[in-house]
């Protein structure tokens, strides 16, 4: 496959976009060239990134593709989908409608939809716990096409807890949200936020849903050909699955200059251009609140995240959609923010980051931060802690170390194992890419590893004790998959006596049980998980917090 990177295109939109040269010519340089080197590490097709001060754009970079058929380069206008980064459009908009007093955060949801239901013995569901991810409801619905049925449907779910107690990411909750702003306001929600948030802001050309007319200015998402297993840089790149979107949890597509507007707004705590106000000082604490802790030094208001990064808070939300990958980052002390989009695998919360430091530190006639060393996933520092013989049953795995490296000897050498994250592995041979192998530890020491159904002991140790389970419990275990185009496969595995639920990525999820042939993910998740349809000793349906999947013929 072609190298993706043969050609670089980096476009100053400062003198389009109407800004003032910048005079750190160095920093965007440097920005740059942080990016470029992202692009090369995970094979990112096109990237682009915005970066502004408290009143004005400062910069618009563009690199790579954003159609690698017709090699057509990214460019200042190419528009993105900005996924979850849309839920913080459809909370300023609720906050307008509670500064008119017609929406109270406080207020029961049905209220506003009064055919919204959900099994619940709790307190009723608010707008506050949507809005902070707070409800208890699942993840998601995304086998629906983008339709009130995806709100609508929740009434076959339950909640995992009461509201108001934990942090859970739930796209229903603010596709909820978006209907119920449509109902207020007695508008389409795609016009409701044109009206109340793009036309105020300047942001020209974003569109507030996405069909097939805005088809041909978005740049061409793209995914890795294997959707089963963990992904890897050398994967070759296939065009995403497209789809229409107008709902409230990530319908908005936009261009880098258009998002810095935004950011600006983000930086002037509500304040848009000439003075006006998108959003009261009071709407925007409640957006920027922290409602919920979210992880460590984060938290999480009304469809914006809140963390602590080296002593600064910074203000922050991701957005993912089928192909696309977007992060807006703003440090409102210091003024700056910046926005990073790919259409493709990529990291670019790592280039927005980046970014910002870089702008912080010249607007300020600081020396510029350094480029940070470049990772190599295939140096693991503490290799020896690994090497070793592991054995399941008749299966091995020699390990050696050659430092910094860690493989497993092969007719051309080492296969190298490659970190994902402290104690996880990929290891990119056929007969171990569908899973990633989790080391475990005692005391320190590595004792062995997990991958998939088998638990591989180090140096003869014996294997931890199996836990007695159920009969049934047999039929569970294999490889389901469903039509839509975002979680559309996963595994279940029976390793030692407890299931598990394994997404192609890894990270797999204990499953306790409920009832017979009824399962929860482990903790406070509101995720259910329902087998049926058992045939000669296997379930050939699995229902996940209400969207079926069915058994593949595909390990």
């Amino acid at each position: 496959m072609r190298r993706l990177l043969l050609t670089l295109f980096i476009v100053a939109a400062i003198a389009t976009s109407g800004a003032q040269p910048d005079p750190s010519a160095d920093a965007w340089a440097r920005v740059t060239e942080f990016a470029r080197a992202r692009m090369r590490e995970s094979n990112t097709p096109g990237l682009a990134v915005a970066i502004t001060s408290r009143d004005r754009l400062l910069h618009v970079g563009t690199l790579g593709f954003a159609n690698l058929t017709a090699q057509r380069p990214i460019a200042p206008d190419t528009l993105f989908e900005i996924g979850s980064i849309s839920k913080s459009f459809t909370s300023v908009a609720l906050l307008q409608l509670r500064d008119e007093g017609r929406f109270d955060p406080q207020a029961p949801i049905t209220r506003y939809l009064p055919w919204f239901s959900v099994r619940s013995s709790h307190a009723p569901i608010t707008g506050h716990h949507l809005m902070s991810h707070t409800s208890g409801l699942p993840r998601d619905r995304d086998d629906v096409p983008s339709s009130r049925y995806q709100a609508y449907g929740v009434r076959e779910r339950e909640t995992g807890y009461a509201p108001g107690v934990h942090f859970a990411y739930s796209n229903v909750g603010y596709q909820v949200l978006g209907y119920a702003l449509e109902t207020i306001a007695k508008q389409a929600y795609p016009d409701v936020i044109a009206q109340r948030i793009l036309k105020p802001l300047g942001m020209t050309a974003s569109a507030s849903q996405f069909t097939h007319e805005t088809r041909p200015q978005l740049a061409v998402g793209y995914e890795r050909l294997y959707d089963d297993r963990p992904s890897h840089p050398a994967h070759p790149l296939m065009p995403a699955t497209w789809l229409e979107y107008a709902a409230g949890d990530g319908s908005i597509v936009s261009t880098p200059a258009d998002m810095a507007a935004y950011a600006r707004m983000l930086l002037n705590r509500g304040g848009g251009p000439g003075g006006t106000r998108v959003l009261s000082e009071d709407g925007f604490k409640l957006l920027t609140q922290r409602a919920i802790p979210a992880g460590e030094k984060a938290w999480y208001g009304y469809g914006m995240s809140t963390s602590e990064r080296n002593g600064r808070i910074i203000l922050s939300h991701s957005g993912g959609m089928v192909g696309y990958a977007t992060m807006l980052v703003a440090d409102p002390e210091a003024g700056v923010a910046a926005v990073a989009f790919v259409n493709g695998p990529g990291n670019p919360g790592a280039v927005a980051h980046f970014a910002v430091d870089v702008a912080r530190a010249a607007l300020r006639g600081e020396a510029l931060p350094p480029m940070p060393e470049a990772t190599d996933p295939a140096i693991v520092e503490n290799a020896a802690d690994y090497a070793g013989t592991y054995t399941a049953g008749t299966r091995t795995l020699v390990l050696k170390h050659d430092p910094p490296l860690l493989g497993t000897p092969m007719d051309a050498g080492l296969a190298l194992l490659e970190r994902r994250s402290a104690d996880t592995f990929y290891l990119n041979d056929p007969a171990w890419y569908v899973f990633l192998l989790e080391f475990s530890r005692e005391n320190g020491v590595v004792t062995g590893f997990a991958h998939g159904a088998n638990w591989y002991s180090r140096d003869g140790r014996p294997a931890p004790a199996a836990k007695p389970h159920p009969a049934e419990w047999n039929a569970y275990p294999g490889h389901y998959r469903t039509t839509h185009a975002w979680f559309n496969n996963f595994r279940i595995v029976l390793r030692r006596g407890v299931l598990y639920l394994v997404p192609p990525g890894g990270g797999e999820t204990k499953l306790e049980p409920i009832a017979p042939g009824l399962f929860k993910e482990e903790g406070t998740s509101s995720e259910r998980l329902r087998f049926d349809s058992i045939v000669e000793g296997q379930a050939l349906r699995v229902n996940l917090s209400g969207v079926d999947y069915y058994r593949v013929f595909t390990p």
